[in-house]
């Protein structure tokens, strides 16, 4: 049996501990409205991007582009964005679950020719996609982390965009979960390259006001191939915010819930301790009332 001592120093250990997941809790949610901020204020350059896809789409012109290449896949990278810290709940653990399942559904339909690289950014994620590494997979080093900045991103985009360029890849695909809200975040995989038509034209939809009639100069083409880079880098910069935001998302409600779960504990030791207290007031006096009988 539990004396009053070891309760008391229950009750205090426990409440120590809620008191540190409230102020993580605190802490990871300033964190993700900070990334949700971010996600606003990209707003802008995605949707300038897309107005001129938009314009492009409009004419008749045949666009042709080297990141629109569809080519039989022999090669191909899976970027996967997890965190570089603990205590976010299982949000590392269903991305990497999601990724061993589409490593087995890449070789089982382009056969085991297929050599897949994996890139993963954050430490956990590193260390979780290390396992995978095999016959026909390989993990690359990724100059970026979850704390990296505008400019490492573009350049770790750039050196995908050049890699499918020159054929050393021939598609790459994006792991990551897509922020909705503080209690949702999406499971998404993404295919990056070679970008899709039907990216493209879901792009250019979300665009509200109507194309007007433009003048492109030089030509449509070239204008559509200096776009294109520029559309990588607004989507690799999204993607990037969104898993950033859904990491703090899944570490506040899994600090919420490591809190109710302290508060419910709290609550049982302190009736236990109320308990054993009562009993041990109710004993002396039985012992007192018992003294005085004797006499």
């Amino acid at each position: 049996m539990s004396t009053l001592r070891e309760l008391k120093g229950r009750i205090g250990s426990v409440a120590s501990t809620q008191k540190t997941t409230s102020a993580m809790k605190m802490i990871s949610s300033a964190k993700m409205h900070k990334a949700t901020a971010q996600l606003q204020r990209l707003l802008p350059y995605r949707n300038m991007v897309h107005t001129v896809l938009a314009h492009l789409l409009e004419t008749d012109v045949q666009f042709a582009s080297p990141l629109l290449d569809v080519r039989e896949l022999s090669r191909m990278a899976i970027v996967v964005l997890g965190s570089d810290d603990g205590l976010c709940g299982a949000f590392n653990i269903n991305i990497f679950k999601r990724l061993i399942a589409i490593v087995d559904e890449e070789r089982a339909a382009h056969g085991k020719q297929l050599h897949i690289s994996l890139l993963p950014v954050g430490k956990k994620m590193r260390k979780a996609v290390a396992k995978l590494a095999g016959e026909g997979v390989t993990v690359e080093d990724t100059s970026i982390d979850t704390r990296s900045t505008a400019e490492q991103l573009h350049d770790f985009t750039e050196t995908l965009r050049q890699r499918f360029v020159d054929h050393e890849l021939d598609a790459v695909k994006v792991v990551y979960m897509h922020y909705v809200s503080t209690s949702r975040q999406t499971l998404t995989v993404e295919q990056l390259l070679p970008i899709s038509p039907e990216a493209l034209s879901q792009a250019a939809a979300t665009v509200k006001n109507p194309c007007e009639p433009c003048l492109f100069e030089p030509d449509a083409n070239t204008i559509f191939n200096s776009v294109l880079p520029l559309h990588l880098r607004a989507t690799m910069q999204d993607i990037f915010t969104e898993s950033a935001a859904s990491e703090q998302a899944s570490r506040v409600m899994a600090m919420q819930t490591a809190s109710d779960n302290a508060a419910d504990l709290l609550e049982q030791l302190n009736l236990e301790y109320n308990k054993l207290r009562q009993q041990g007031i109710t004993t002396e006096l039985l012992d007192i009332l018992g003294g005085q009988v004797e006499r």
